[in-house]
């Protein structure tokens, strides 16, 4: 027997054939209302102040490695750039790490070291 999870969508959708065959249409304006509400909000997709940071972040690690010109450790990032410096290692390889996937910038491993470059 399997369960399956109704949504707040589906309830409504069924409110609203349930009320049109009983004609009360300020039920349907209801629940037509309530789906305009799920699907605002579903489709909102803005940025938390967080991720907004990291991207002025990344902006400046593109900016430093476009300057270095050469592939380098996040170390030699770190002291190339003082905003970088105030930043730990663990945050610039993560950030590092959403550049390489979106193919902005190159990773190269030599001896188990990563070097990160344009």
């Amino acid at each position: 027997m399997e369960k399956t999870k109704i949504t707040k969508k589906e309830y409504f959708n069924a409110i609203i054939e349930i009320a049109t065959e009983n004609g009360r249409q300020d039920i349907v304006d209801f629940a037509t209302h309530e789906i305009e509400l799920l699907n605002k909000k579903a489709s909102y997709k803005g940025q938390t102040k967080v991720q907004e940071a990291n991207e002025q972040i990344k902006n400046v690690i593109v900016a430093t490695l476009t300057e270095l010109a050469r592939f380098v450790t996040i170390t030699e990032l770190q002291t190339a750039n003082e905003e970088l410096a105030q930043l730990s290692n663990q945050k610039i390889s993560a950030l590092l790490k959403q550049l390489v996937d979106t193919g902005i910038i190159n990773k190269q491993v030599d001896k188990k070291k990563a070097y990160f470059g344009m």
